[in-house]
């Protein structure tokens, strides 16, 4: 896993895609995205970063504390960016099944939510 994640595979994935909404995505995964696979989606794609949208709304924090104040559930409420980034080292470094299906759970739920708060905002 990790491997087959190509710009090809990336743009594929987005094909038919129009906006892309991502949450701190402008100052964090975008250029991560770019620097780490050599794709530019801010100039490919529209892009709506929601983390202004919740300033304009008077909501601060990371995505987790705006969820919160929004009351939109979350189930892994022990896993943040910072552990996920761990998951992910303990299943490249030791093929921890347990910890990859731990950072894809969380993962997933950051898109459900993220579009629960776009819902939310526009």
């Amino acid at each position: 896993m990790g491997k087959e994640i190509t710009a090809a595979t990336l743009l594929e994935a987005l094909a038919g895609v129009a906006v892309i909404y991502t949450y701190n995505g402008s100052r964090f995964d975008l250029p991560f995205i770019d620097y780490a696979l050599g794709v530019n989606l801010a100039e490919r794609f529209q892009h709506q970063d929601l983390m202004y949208d919740c300033w304009r709304n008077n909501l601060y924090g990371g995505f987790k504390a705006v969820e919160r104040q929004l009351g939109i559930k979350r189930e892994l409420t022990a896993v943040d960016g910072l552990e996920a980034v761990r998951l992910w080292w303990r299943y490249r470094d030791y093929f921890d099944l347990e910890a990859l299906d731990r950072l894809l759970k969380y993962n997933r739920e950051d898109v459900v939510n993220l579009k629960a708060l776009k819902e939310k905002l526009l």
